[in-house]
């Protein structure tokens, strides 16, 4: 199975805010970045697609023909609780000094850790697996991305964040019955 995991375009919101969750609408370049997306994937034919239901997300997916794309709530950003929509620098919470010292694995203040986040991912992925489609796409995020890569054995967890696309980045994953998933890194160079 191929599964091409593309992140959304920028967003439409200020610099250093944390949206996890939030329903933030896209960049007022979403036209010119879509589009680059779309090019990018003509010509694949998916027997099976999937989205974010954050509007992000499936406003990319539409945009690029798959208006019908499977919503599914596990493809979602991370919950940043109590710091959703606020600025990084304006958040005056005593637990973000220690967030920011183990972001991967301590949760937002009434949000999720990553390690949820990546349960959540996982249990997606596992369920994927038992389809017999031949190629996909999920139209998400990048903490969706990251977790993605690291349950497929891409890269580590230390080095997660290295390889999160760009906004409206691609990452593509084979998985085989016999060899296991890899990441087509030549394919990944050809979308920077």
């Amino acid at each position: 199975m191929e599964i091409y995991l593309i992140r959304h375009t920028r967003v439409g919101v200020p610099p250093g805010t944390c949206y996890g969750q939030s329903d933030v609408p896209t960049a007022d370049t979403f036209e010119e970045e879509a589009a680059e997306v779309k090019r990018r994937l003509e010509g694949i034919v998916f027997d099976r697609t999937y989205t974010s239901p954050l509007s992000r997300a499936a406003k990319l997916a539409a945009y690029c023909g798959f208006p019908d794309a499977i919503r599914d709530d596990r493809l979602k950003e991370m919950n940043m609780g109590a710091w959703e929509m606020q600025r990084y620098d304006e958040i005056r919470d005593p637990a973000l000094t220690a967030w920011y010292d183990d972001y991967m694995h301590l949760p937002a203040t009434g949000g999720e850790s990553f390690p949820i986040l990546y349960q959540r991912v996982a249990s997606f992925l596992e369920e994927l697996q038992t389809q017999s489609f031949e190629r996909v796409a999920i139209f998400a995020h990048g903490g969706v991305l990251v977790s993605a890569g690291i349950y497929f054995g891409l890269f580590s967890e230390e080095q997660a964040f290295e390889h999160q696309p760009a906004y409206g980045g691609m990452m593509k994953i084979e998985c085989g019955r016999r060899n296991g998933c890899v990441s087509d890194k030549e394919f990944a160079k050809k979308l920077e």
